[in-house]
């Protein structure tokens, strides 16, 4: 199979990066649809892990962050190929096209990707119903959800309480997406005060909803990399105040130091994969030394091998996603990370 990757990232990479993006993910569902998928990746052949965060059972710890199936269409496929959760989005409460073409770039020397999407989606209603539609995967689904472009950050709370309610009978988990560099002014709502106003309405809507549906759907924030000591501190203490139920660390950098240099350095965008790696982790530990393991922490963010994957939990992750090396490396990432953190106790 890593030979079969190979060969297909090799034509793959031939093409415009969102062409290839679409047609992989045809093909992924082609092959489920078809059974190759199936044959090539039996049942008998998958690793169970179990481990259990925020009150759901993850088959185990690895799973493929939000970005990859922005609509949900693809959940089943890509269980098979071995995460144990799959996040899907970010999706918004009415469709949107996202930012001009093109607008996703590989960086491929440094394993990177720099991207520019715009939170193109299909909008809430298609994101459910294709979720509903998932019949294969015994994972955790979780829904990234963020507000639409040309919602004001004033109203931005709005957006949010649409997507959480919409999203709350078919999600295992719901992330609020505070952190995309690619939709203008989002990460100011990362400040102390407007994610502490955010998160109080979240929480009460959580709480009536859970009494609704007879269920507690945990509730994550997504923050970014490019955080200073202080910030992380001030969030940290808003979001223990406010009882958030996890946190998903990092999204994308605006930082070009990493891959100075190169002729896609300067593209506008979010810079994901290899070059991230350091930068999360020292997030991810920031974060968890603030906890104190209060608030578990969902890892993400240039795990490119095992033993990056490792460095995460140790820093204070209980789980952790993985996006641009699975693009770059395939199925045998997924596989190689699940193992690696076999036994390991956070």
């Amino acid at each position: 199979m890593p030979e079969l990757y190979d060969f297909a990232r090799s034509l793959l990479f031939k093409l415009d990066a969102e062409e290839a993006h679409h047609l992989s993910l045809q093909s992924l569902r082609l092959g489920e649809k078809s059974g190759l998928l199936k044959f090539a990746f039996p049942e008998e052949d998958a690793i169970s892990l179990p481990v259990e965060v925020m009150g759901l059972k993850f088959p185990n710890r690895v799973g493929l962050a939000a970005g990859l199936d922005k609509e949900g269409n693809t959940i089943d496929a890509l269980g098979r190929l071995g995460f144990g959760f799959v996040e899907i989005g970010t999706i918004t409460p009415r469709p949107q096209a996202g930012n001009p073409k093109p607008r996703l770039f590989r960086l491929v020397e440094h394993e990177a990707i720099i991207n520019r999407m715009g939170f193109n989606n299909p909008g809430i209603a298609a994101g459910v119903a294709n979720v509903r539609l998932s019949k294969s995967f015994q994972g955790v689904v979780g829904f990234n959800i963020g507000k639409n472009k040309d919602t004001p950050n004033e109203n931005a709370a709005d957006d949010y309480l649409t997507c959480l309610r919409e999203a709350y009978p078919v999600a295992d988990y719901i992330v609020v997406n505070l952190s995309s560099p690619n939709t203008p002014g989002l990460r100011d709502l990362q400040g102390e005060e407007a994610s502490a106003k955010l998160l109080e309405q979240l929480k009460k809507e959580q709480e009536r909803l859970a009494k609704e549906h007879g269920k507690t759907v945990p509730l994550l924030f997504k923050i970014a990399p490019d955080l200073k000591p202080l910030h992380v501190r001030g969030l940290a203490r808003v979001f223990l105040e406010g009882g958030l139920d996890g946190l998903i660390a990092t999204n994308t950098t605006l930082d070009r130091a990493p891959v100075a240099g190169h002729p896609r350095a300067n593209e506008a965008g979010g810079l994901s994969g290899r070059p991230l790696t350091a930068r999360s982790t020292g997030i991810i530990r920031a974060f968890a030394g603030e906890f104190g393991g209060r608030i578990p922490i969902i890892g993400v963010g240039g795990i490119s091998s095992a033993a990056d994957a490792v460095e995460k939990i140790e820093a204070g992750a209980s789980l952790v996603q993985i996006y641009s090396a699975f693009i770059f490396q395939g199925p045998r990432l997924v596989r190689e990370c699940v193992r690696a953190l076999e036994g390991i106790v956070s």
